[in-house]
């Protein structure tokens, strides 16, 4: 029998707030932090706004000599582990480092530092390149840093598959604690994209949404007038821990991990099948692996990115998935406050679940106000709502045709 994994730390740094409850208060609220760009000037651009967040100092978090060498990405990853860790209360020390791991991906990694260097070695030439360039960018910094300062000497790994990385990260961290690879593993994504080429790439591919007059009304998960995502920054992290390892040392239990399932679309490499065959078996993996029967979820963090193909085809899954519960159940996406932290969004989104369960409340998508005939679930429109959750799943899916699911429930002795 594998072992039962429980989750003792959430960590969230996101443009609702730097901090876990900031974060968590604002999502209940139905708050809104997407904004027009700050970080560069993006008058020229088609999408002039995105979710950023709001004056975060590394120094609060990394020592002033060190943050020259990380990129955003891993400055949001350190603090947000910093968060999970704080509120699980563990401590890395020589009896147990080498049973925690650290599992942190992004789906880009340190778009801001390569664009900063590459216009260095354009205007100057290849000296002028920092010696810190590679290890501030790449995408297995972030674990690398945070294994580096906690002292974790347990399974050290990252993934980068695009906007399902997150899920990826905790899902096969989940799956490392079951086989008896380590005791707790610090796990999920970060991302900071908000530069010239990250948002000009997605506007160039005609992603985003362009309602630059309204940046808190641009993000609208299954209304019929969406237009396209927001990008958004930031860091989700879960700490998950063995189940004993967490009663020994009477560590606060927020929830228990029951179930991952990861599939392939083998469709196309931006656009999911219009069956929505891959998200439909995602959901239906992680159900499988949860041993729990469709009716038995409670709330859905839906993937929910407000674009006009894929809020359809998650609904056409949700429906195939859970049949006539799929009218039951709630269903929300919280990317309509957040904006799309991309190989960020599974980490953020599963701490927003497991605070879901914790406190009993169903978040609302905001800026639901004509929905989409075809996207007719319940999406829990505009306000928050109290409701009784023992399962909840979240959805992830990425370029690529990656997807994955992850499955919590409330937490019994």
């Amino acid at each position: 029998m594998s072992r039962r994994v429980v989750v003792t730390g959430v960590g969230l740094v996101s443009a609702l707030g730097i901090g876990t409850e900031e974060t968590w208060q604002a999502v209940r609220a139905g708050r809104n932090g997407i904004g027009t760009i700050t970080q560069f000037d993006a008058a020229e651009f088609a999408c002039r706004i995105a979710g950023e967040v709001k004056n975060f100092d590394p120094a609060t978090y990394i020592e002033k000599k060190e943050i020259k060498k990380m990129g955003r990405f891993i400055q949001f990853a350190i603090a947000a582990s910093e968060y999970a860790l704080r509120g699980s209360g563990l401590k890395v020390d020589a009896d147990n480092a080498e049973r925690v791991g650290v599992y942190i991906g992004s789906g880009i990694g340190g778009f801001e530092v390569i664009e900063r260097e590459h216009k260095n070695l354009l205007q100057f030439g290849p000296r002028r390149i920092s010696p810190f360039f590679i290890p501030a960018t790449i995408v297995n910094l972030a674990s690398g840093y945070v294994s580096i300062r906690t002292g974790a000497k347990g399974p050290n790994s990252a993934t980068a598959t695009a906007c399902t990385t997150s899920a990826h990260s905790i899902g096969d961290s989940f799956k490392i604690i079951q086989r008896d690879d380590a005791d707790v593993m610090i796990c999920g994504g970060a991302e900071a994209c908000i530069s010239p080429m990250g948002i000009g790439g997605f506007a160039a591919m005609r992603a985003l949404s362009t309602r630059n007059d309204e940046p808190e009304r641009a993000s609208r998960p299954w209304d019929k007038d969406r237009d396209g995502f927001v990008v958004g920054e930031g860091a989700g992290i879960v700490l998950l821990e063995e189940l004993e390892t967490a009663r020994r040392r009477g560590a606060h239990i927020m929830a228990e991990m029951v179930g991952y399932g990861m599939s392939a679309d083998a469709f196309h490499v931006t656009a999911p099948s219009e069956d929505g065959d891959g998200a439909f078996r995602v959901m239906r993996n992680a159900l499988r692996d949860a041993k729990i029967e469709p009716v038995a979820i409670d709330y859905i963090n839906a993937h929910g990115t407000s674009t006009p193909m894929g809020d359809r085809i998650e609904t056409k899954a949700i429906r195939r998935c859970f049949g006539e519960h799929a009218y039951k159940v709630p269903v929300s996406s919280t990317k309509s406050m957040t904006g799309h932290l991309l190989g960020g969004a599974g980490g953020l989104e599963a701490g927003i679940t497991v605070l879901s369960i914790r406190d009993q409340i169903a978040p609302p998508t905001m800026n639901l106000d004509t929905p989409d005939p075809e996207c007719d679930l319940d999406y829990v429109p505009n306000q928050a709502r109290k409701a009784t959750i023992r399962h909840a799943l979240t959805n992830s899916f990425g370029f690529g045709g990656t997807n994955g699911a992850l499955i919590f429930k409330r937490y019994d002795e």
